[in-house]
């Protein structure tokens, strides 16, 4: 098991890395981020996005539920992780990563985030 400052450390060693952050998924703080120059702002934005494409999953799935793996939205710099994770000592978290769109391989950085997020809830 790692600590919180080691799982974003590692997280933005990921080629590309420009920001790490761990945000509370209830109420859209940041519990801890680094890269970011507006943390709480972006914590409070992301938790937006996972929520809108959970609820527009939802809708659309035929019993009203999904288990979301991951979010990834690609913008025309960039790619933003989101990864859900549910933890036994805060409530679920989302780890997000924001990666450089010409310098990060994204099939790579989500499968090291998902084993970085592996290491952090690991009991």
């Amino acid at each position: 098991m790692i600590g919180i400052e080691e799982c974003l450390a590692e997280a933005m060693a990921i080629p590309g890395a420009l920001c790490a952050m761990l945000v509370d998924h209830a109420s859209g703080t940041a519990i801890a981020g680094q890269g970011a120059a507006d943390l709480e702002g972006s914590a409070a934005g992301l938790r937006e996005c996972y929520r809108a494409t959970q609820g527009g999953l939802a809708m659309s799935s035929p019993d009203g539920t999904v288990r979301i793996e991951d979010v990834i939205v690609t913008t025309d710099h960039g790619y933003q992780l989101i990864l859900p994770m549910e933890t036994p000592f805060d409530g679920p978290l989302l780890m997000c990563l924001r990666l450089d769109r010409g310098r990060a391989n994204l099939a790579l950085a989500r499968l090291r985030l998902r084993s970085i997020s592996h290491q952090l809830i690991a009991p």
